[in-house]
C-alpha cells in the first residue's frame, strides 16, 4: 500500500478523502491556494503545501504546480477528487509520466468516456440502448441542423468533451437552433476545449437514473444499485436520493445488469458512474459514463453500508474487489441536498465569512462539509459549501428526517440554499415523487 497520497481538490470532498486516508493509515497531502491557506482540509491533513494564488487557473488547475507539491512531500499517489483534473487525460498522462498513481481508472479507458459520441456508440455496440441523435461530432451548423431536422424538435446539445452541464443546450424548435448552436460551440471551447456538438433528440419527461459502477484491475465488476438525480439546475444536480421513487425493481436490476455490461466491455477498473435515462413508460438510454467519484456518492453509502471512497482508493492500489453483486444489500432510502453559498432563489453567488455554522445531528443525518465557524467562503470556486444526507427506513421517514434536519441547520454571514430546500421538502410534487428535470423551474 502506498504510504502518501496527495489530495488535488479542495473543499468537502478534499476533507472526505483525507479522512478515508487517515482510516486506511495513509499520510495525506492537501494543497491549497492562498485564499484557501485556512481551509479545513489544510488542518486535517498530514502536510499541506500552498500552490499557488486564488485564480484557479494558476492553482488547482495547476498540473505543474501539483506534481510539485507530490514530489517535494514523497507523494506516490493523487486522489483529483471530483474537480475538472479527475477527467483530464493530460493530468492522469502527466502523473503517468510521473511515475504516479493516478487515483481513478486507466487512461485508456478515460479517453474513451471523454467522447461521448465514442461511448454512446461502445454502449450501442453492447445492445444498450442509447438515446436516438448524431454518432459523430459536429462542427458545421448546417450539417447539425440537418441532423436535428431528422430527430424532430425539440433536441438538445451537448459538448463531445462535456461534464457539469457546460455546452449544453435545450433547443425546443427550429427557429432557436442556429444561436443554440453557436452558444454550445462556445461554451465548449472555452470551458473544455473542445468545440464538437451533438445532436440528441430531447427526451420529454425523462428521469436521470445513475449507477455506482466498482471493479477491480482483474476483470470483477459489480454495481452498487441507482441514484435518482432528475432535480436539476442548469443541468446540475441539486438533490439526489438512493433509491428512485418510481423506479421498479425489476427494471432497477435490468438496468444494473446493463451497467455492468458496459463496464466489462470497455474493461473499465476503479470506481464509475453509468448514467441513464428513463421515460415515462420505463424505456431506458444509456446517457454517459463518469470516470469519477461523484457528489452524490454519499446516498449509495447510506444504502449499502459500504464506504465508497476508501474503495476507490484501495482499487487504485491493486487491491481486488472482495463483494459479489449477491453480496451488496440496500437498507432503507437516503436523500441528499447540496448546500451551496447562493441566494436561494435566485442563485447569484454569496460570499464572505460564516459568522455561525451550527450543523444538524442525530439518527440517520449525515453532514459533509469543509466550513466552520470563521470560515471564509470566496467567491472564485464552486459555491458548494456542504451536503446534507438523511437516511430512513422509507422515503416518507427520509423526507421527514430532511426537513427536521434543515430546521437545525444554522449557517449565518453568508446566504445559502436551505430555504429553498426546505420548500421543497414539503412540496406535495416532490412528496409524490415528481416527474422530470423541469421540477425546479416553478421555483426560479
Amino acid at each position: 500500500m502506498i504510504e502518501k497520497v496527495l489530495v488535488a481538490d479542495r473543499g468537502e470532498i478534499s476533507v472526505r478523502v483525507i479522512r478515508s486516508l487517515k482510516e486506511l493509515g495513509i499520510k495525506s497531502v492537501a494543497v491549497y491556494s492562498e485564499a484557501d491557506r485556512n481551509a479545513l482540509n489544510v488542518l486535517l491533513a498530514d502536510e499541506a503545501v500552498c500552490i499557488g494564488p486564488a485564480d484557479i487557473k494558476n492553482s488547482y488547475l495547476n498540473f505543474s504546480s501539483i506534481l510539485s507539491a507530490a514530489e517535494i512531500t514523497g507523494a506516490k499517489a493523487i486522489h483529483p477528487g471530483y474537480s475538472p483534473l479527475s477527467e483530464n487525460l493530460e493530468f492522469a498522462e502527466a502523473c503517468q509520466n510521473s511515475g504516479i498513481v493516478f487515483i481513478g481508472t486507466g487512461v485508456d479507458t478515460m479517453s474513451l468516456m471523454a467522447d461521448k459520441i465514442a461511448a454512446k456508440r461502445e454502449a450501442n455496440r453492447s445492445g444498450i440502448p442509447v438515446v436516438p441523435g448524431s454518432d459523430t461530432a459536429l462542427v458545421d451548423e448546417r450539417e447539425a441542423l440537418g441532423v436535428a431536422e431528422s430527430l424532430g424538435f425539440p433536441v438538445i446539445l451537448k459538448a463531445v468533451g462535456g461534464g457539469g452541464g457546460r455546452g449544453v443546450k435545450v433547443v425546443p424548435e427550429k427557429v432557436d437552433f442556429l444561436d443554440s448552436f453557436h452558444n454550445a460551440k462556445r461554451e465548449a471551447q472555452d470551458y473544455l476545449k473542445n468545440p464538437g456538438i451533438y445532436v440528441e433528440k430531447y427526451l420529454d419527461k425523462a428521469r436521470h437514473i445513475e449507477f455506482q459502477i466498482v471493479a477491480d484491475m482483474e476483470g470483477n465488476v459489480i454495481h452498487l444499485g441507482h441514484r435518482d438525480c432528475t432535480i436539476q439546475r442548469r443541468y446540475q444536480k441539486i438533490i439526489e436520493e438512493s433509491p428512485s421513487p418510481v423506479v421498479e425493481k425489476e427494471l432497477s436490476e435490468e438496468m444494473g445488469e446493463a451497467a455492468v455490461k458496459f463496464a466489462r466491455s470497455v474493461d473499465y477498473s476503479n470506481l464509475g458512474t453509468v448514467e441513464f435515462l428513463v421515460t415515462d413508460s420505463g424505456e431506458y438510454f444509456f446517457s454517459e459514463m463518469n470516470t469519477r467519484i461523484q457528489v452524490e456518492h454519499t446516498v449509495t453509502e447510506m444504502v449499502t453500508g459500504i464506504d465508497v471512497a476508501k474503495w476507490q482508493i484501495m482499487l487504485a492500489f491493486g487491491e481486488r474487489l472482495g463483494l459479489r453483486q449477491e453480496d451488496v444489500e440496500y437498507k432503507g432510502h437516503s436523500l441528499e441536498c447540496r448546500i451551496t453559498a447562493e441566494d436561494p432563489f435566485r442563485f447569484t453567488p454569496s460570499s464572505g465569512t460564516v459568522t455561525r455554522y451550527i450543523p444538524p445531528g442525530g439518527p440517520g443525518v449525515r453532514v459533509d462539509s469543509a466550513v466552520f465557524s470563521g470560515a471564509h467562503v470566496n467567491p472564485h470556486y464552486d459555491p458548494l459549501i456542504a451536503k446534507l444526507i438523511t437516511l430512513s427506513r422509507d422515503r416518507d421517514g427520509a423526507i421527514r428526517r430532511m426537513v427536521r434536519a434543515l430546521s437545525e441547520f444554522h449557517i449565518e454571514g453568508i446566504e445559502t440554499t436551505i430555504p429553498l430546500y426546505k420548500k421543497i421538502m414539503k412540496d406535495p410534487e416532490f412528496i409524490n415523487g415528481y416527474r422530470d428535470i423541469r421540477f425546479l423551474d416553478k421555483y426560479i
